[in-house]
């Protein structure tokens, strides 16, 4: 029997969609906090997105994506549908990827999180590029970073109201 590589073997209870989208849904907040044009802050939508797409492929999906896509690029005054195209193919991803993503430890999973958030953001950059915006320099690109190395303390905020309480019943073997 193949044995787990990651150190917590609890059964999580299923997320609750009230849960999930009142997470995104600060998450949209937390991109709107005006920090100007700082680099290295993640945007927050995509990676709580690819989270639960990730976590949760049934319950949080393409439809999810392009709403909340398209309150972003209404948020930003951006080129409308930007956001929308970049979070569904992330979401498509990320949906199609979940059962592999899984099987690894949270370290291993932040670097299979890495190219989906990359693709993303170079998605909307060409979006912005062809629509005759400047390239903002490569440090566009260091919240996909910001956003792995955050990606350990989500799972374990995220997961947190998931995990069942340490129950020790000699009955039953789980």
């Amino acid at each position: 029997m193949i044995q787990p590589t990651h150190s917590s073997r609890r059964i999580l209870l299923p997320a609750r969609g009230w849960f999930i989208y009142l997470s995104l849904c600060a998450a949209l907040v937390l991109n709107l906090i005006p920090l100007g044009r700082l680099p290295g802050i993640p945007d927050w939508v995509a990676l709580t997105l690819v989270f639960w797409c990730i976590h949760q492929p049934l319950k949080v999906g393409m439809g999810a994506a392009f709403f909340f896509g398209l309150a972003m690029d209404v948020a930003n005054a951006s080129v409308m549908g930007q956001h929308a195209l970049a979070y569904v193919l992330l979401a498509f991803a990320a949906g199609g990827l979940s059962r592999r993503i899984l099987w690894f430890p949270v370290v291993q999973q932040a670097l299979h999180v890495l190219p989906l958030l990359l693709g993303t953001q170079f998605i909307m950059l060409l979006i912005r590029l062809v629509t005759g915006a400047e390239f903002p320099g490569v440090l566009y690109f260091l919240s996909s970073f910001v956003a792995v190395l955050l990606w350990h303390p989500l799972n374990y905020i995220l997961l947190l109201p998931q995990y069942r309480a340490i129950e020790h019943d000699e009955n039953r073997p789980i």
